[in-house]
């Protein structure tokens, strides 16, 4: 059947391509951006893309009519604590006027678990979303999740950074909130599960995982699967401002996500019931089955999408092609080239930087400069990269953005996500035996441009020693 995945730059729509494809469905993803597609090359072919972006009502509708089922994945999380409700809405508004011109036969929607009279924004705002949907002309379908567990994942990172970092926590009372995790295997099986069955047109479904627990108790189990122990002390007089800062400097997390993420934490995630799991057949996985699932991947470097990749995680708040074009004019340089390399070992050295790999010259000096960006409210350099040799336009890399990764040229091209007062690329090119790399900074005002200039001695030895190492390594 033909399927329509809207988000598919996200972490469940980047999970659900393959499920898809490998089924023989005729998949075709609703992209803002084709650019921040990451997946390879042999997936790639087999999917029909369609730019549009849901913000805005376009002239003519890009979806085909013959489309069977639409599965609606687009979470509007922004980096403005406060717009996000609104944009989700106008999205869903705009997505159901088009499916609704289509022959679709379902659409598909993936929510969260409503057990609150009084919800928290992000709640809300998905619960909305679900109203909007069920008004459409086409039956729908929505799954209701908690807290999804899964390599990559936003909760599975956080609590895998707050247990590695924190053997010892003082804790908001949050901790002591009940919630209902499930395997992001399991959400794959309930998301293919439903495709036009007929006893889950109009309906709403919770599904969890075979555990009900508190955080608290997840970050135990957690500890226990990984071979430690962890002590969590719950305090009352973590506000949560207080807790959201926290969240901020132990995990992975921007202030603006952990603010929303606090505001549901208080809230008691749990499945009211398990229809859709006996229908459908379904065995849920344990918490502590799905954690193991999750290293597995990781262990075999097969981490197929994370959370910091979307743009949630940054401070880009406009398309890749945008800002692929390195301004020319009202920039300062710091310009470096060296000859006689070797290609392609300098190539593969390339295509490894940042994360755990880091910057091959000065690293102590590159983590300096992210926990200043951490401090200022900034992403720092806790993102790291999803893969450890593989880079596709769209990843986090660490305070970066990639806009271009070009493997045939051997040509990346970073934007800066870290708080500066201006914006910057860092670019590099390898042109036979010749590897270019060129840092532009386009100054905002006077601040901007003391910040170049009282850089500039450690500009002249990170940027110069950077370009050596990537080409000794």
């Amino acid at each position: 059947m033909k399927i329509l995945v809207t988000g598919a730059n996200g972490y469940i729509g980047m999970r659900l391509l393959p499920y898809l494809v490998q089924a023989g469905h005729e998949v075709y993803c609703a992209v803002r951006d084709p650019e921040r597609l990451s997946v390879n090359e042999s997936l790639r072919k087999q999917l029909q893309l369609i730019t549009v972006d849901f913000l805005e009502r376009p002239e003519h509708n890009p979806i085909p009519k013959d489309i069977d089922v639409a599965y609606y994945l687009i979470h509007s999380m922004s980096s403005d604590v406060g717009d996000f409700s609104q944009m989700e809405a106008q999205c869903a508004q705009n997505f159901s006027a088009l499916i609704e011109q289509t022959q679709a036969k379902q659409i598909v929607y993936l929510s969260g678990i409503v057990n609150e009279k009084s919800l928290s924004k992000h709640l809300a705002s998905r619960k909305n979303v679900e109203d909007i949907l069920m008004q459409s002309k086409v039956p729908t379908t929505v799954l209701r999740a908690g807290i999804i567990v899964g390599s990559g994942s936003a909760s599975f990172e956080i609590i895998r950074d707050l247990c590695e970092k924190l053997p010892v926590m003082i804790t908001p009372k949050w901790v002591q909130t009940k919630s209902q995790p499930i395997g992001i295997r399991n959400v794959m099986e309930y998301l293919t599960g439903v495709l036009l069955h007929p006893d889950c047109f109009n309906a709403c479904f919770d599904i969890g995982g075979a555990d009900v627990m508190t955080y608290k108790e997840m970050l135990h189990r957690y500890a226990k699967n990984r071979g430690f122990r962890n002590w969590i002390l719950p305090v009352p007089v973590m506000t949560p401002r207080l807790s959201s800062y926290w969240l901020h400097f132990v995990t992975s997390t921007s202030y603006p996500l952990a603010v929303s993420l606090v505001d549901s934490m208080n809230m008691e995630v749990v499945a009211k019931d398990n229809r859709l799991e006996q229908l459908l057949g379904i065995r849920p996985y344990s918490y502590d089955e799905a954690i193991q699932m999750a290293f597995k991947r990781i262990a075999q470097n097969s981490v197929v999408s994370s959370w910091k990749d979307s743009m949630v995680s940054g401070r880009l708040s406009k398309k890749l092609n945008d800002y692929i074009q390195v301004p020319r004019y009202g920039v300062l340089k710091d310009v470096q080239e060296l000859k006689g390399i070797d290609p392609e070992t300098t190539f593969t050295a390339l295509w490894k930087i940042g994360g755990a790999q880091g910057w091959y010259y000065a690293n102590f000096l590159w983590k300096i400069r992210g926990y200043l960006d951490q401090l200022m409210g900034g992403v720092g350099l806790r993102r790291g990269r999803t893969h450890p040799d593989k880079i596709y336009a769209g990843d986090a890399l660490d305070f970066w953005r990639v806009l271009l990764a070009d493997k045939k040229k051997k040509r990346l091209l970073l934007f800066a996500e870290m708080k500066l007062p201006g914006e910057a690329w860092l670019e590099f090119r390898i042109e036979g035996d010749t590897i270019h790399q060129t840092a532009t900074f386009r100054p905002r005002g006077l601040w901007g441009r003391l910040y170049w200039y009282s850089l500039v001695p450690f500009h002249f030895f990170i940027f110069k020693g950077m370009i050596r190492r990537l080409a000794q390594h």
